[in-house]
């Protein structure tokens, strides 16, 4: 039992789970999630889809050409005198527009703009989601390896507790009550063991799924391992980065813009429009036309400035604008709800950190104790100071504090990623610095 007990948790591991399968960083397991995880190529199609719809805006403040061709065959009859015969007639025309002044068209075209910081700012959030998904299956995996391995433990700790009770009730030191509960807490852990081989089973597929890969094995964690306060330790300058970087805080900052300019666009429905238009036509009569017998071909040019002014529309202009202004302030105030969500949000993933790291020392503290507490009860129950089910409830207190306490150690990591979520900062590089803890 003491060799079990001073094993690391990184050889027990081993020793549970196949040896020859190479173990995958955090970092791997995110790139072959980047390749195969649908809601990221989703969100990575539609943001492609985004940026070609908005460049459609910049169509209205370009030049237009078309082009136009046609041809007709006639046939002309005259009774008195007797007039028979047939002509054709071909024409063809080039026509070009340049918006000169189109107040409306150019606030389409700034919204085009903002449709590309939006849809970078979608981009963005579904990029940082994916970090989170693929670094909470990661650990998932991880806590139930190790919940596992502890129950594992406890099984061969309480398995040669039943056998010590055993012995000592066929030489009469002991009733057959410490056997009973020997065998009662044994079962039990029979019970958990399926249980955490049937959930570690479920996270491995879980994390298959994630990166499409079969037979997954994440490093371990390296214990002990320290994890550093969040940088810088004021909740308060999180919040304030959180203003520039949350891409919820952009997406709503970008639809008030968008909603700003389609109030300026309406507002164009009261303003004049000028554009300089040119044409150039040519018209060519085969065998004559109805009034000549003689074939020609004629071409014109026209270039010019067309200016239109919009009097009355039936209040629809006047309507319109009313409808954006409103539509401007649903805006204002769904920005705010998201800056006050962004803050909550990041004040409680901050706080979430620092408690978790406390969480982690006590319970450190509470492992060493209950090392010390189950030594002090074997012992005692060896000279008949203690009985059988204070060795037992020792045990138990002691793998559910191991297992508390990797979970929390796979909490403060995963808290400094939903931390940099919550602000808008995290990244790949993150990432990376985080699957250093894991791969030293």
């Amino acid at each position: 039992m003491t060799v079990l007990r001073l094993l690391p948790l990184t050889a027990a591991l081993a020793a549970v789970f196949c040896p020859a399968a190479r173990a995958e960083s955090l970092l791997e397991l995110y790139q072959l999630a980047r390749g195969y995880d649908g809601a990221w190529q989703s969100a990575k199609a539609q943001y492609d889809a985004n940026l070609f719809r908005a460049a459609q805006a910049k169509a209205g403040v370009l030049p237009t050409a078309n082009l136009a061709a046609g041809a007709t065959r006639s046939r002309f009859e005259v009774n008195n005198p007797e007039v028979e015969r047939g002509f054709g007639t071909q024409n063809a025309s080039l026509t070009a527009s340049q918006p000169l002044y189109r107040p409306a068209n150019l606030a389409v075209f700034e919204q085009g703009k903002r449709q590309v910081e939006l849809a970078q700012a979608v981009l963005t959030t579904a990029g940082q989601d994916l970090i989170i998904r693929v670094s909470q299956a990661y650990f998932d995996v991880l806590a139930a390896q190790d919940t596992l391995a502890f129950v594992r433990a406890q099984k061969t700790a309480v398995a040669e507790q039943l056998a010590s009770a055993k012995r000592n009730f066929e030489v009469g030191t002991s009733t057959i009550t410490d056997t009973r509960e020997a065998q009662a807490r044994y079962d039990l852990v029979i019970a958990q063991e399926i249980a955490a081989e049937n959930d570690l089973r479920v996270k491995r597929l879980a994390l298959d799924t994630q990166v499409g890969k079969t037979d997954v094995q994440p490093n371990p964690l390296p214990v002990p391992h320290s994890v550093p306060p969040p940088q810088p330790p004021d909740v308060n300058a999180w919040v304030e980065q959180a203003e520039q970087n949350s891409p919820a805080i952009q997406q709503a900052r970008s639809n008030v813009e968008i909603a700003q300019l389609e109030t300026e666009r309406a507002k164009a429905g009261h303003k004049p429009t000028v554009d300089l238009t040119a044409t150039y036509n040519i018209t060519r009569n085969q065998n004559g036309s109805a009034q000549s017998a003689l074939a020609s071909r004629s071409g014109s040019a026209n270039v010019g400035v067309a200016f239109n002014l919009p009097l009355f529309a039936g209040f629809s202009v006047q309507n319109r604008i009313r409808e954006t202004l409103a539509l401007e302030e649903r805006a204002q105030a769904d920005l705010e709800t998201t800056r006050r969500n962004v803050a909550q949000a990041t004040r409680s993933a901050y706080f979430g950190v620092v408690s978790g790291q406390g969480q982690v020392r006590a319970l450190e503290a509470a492992e060493a104790s209950s090392q010390s507490a189950l030594e002090a009860n074997r012992l005692g129950y060896q000279v008949g100071v203690r009985i059988n089910i204070d060795v037992l409830n020792s045990q138990s207190q002691l793998f559910q504090t191991k297992r508390d306490l990797a979970l929390a150690r796979y909490n403060v990591l995963l808290g400094h990623l939903k931390l940099r979520q919550a602000n808008g900062t995290l990244t790949p590089d993150d990432l990376a610095q985080l699957n250093a803890l894991l791969t030293r």
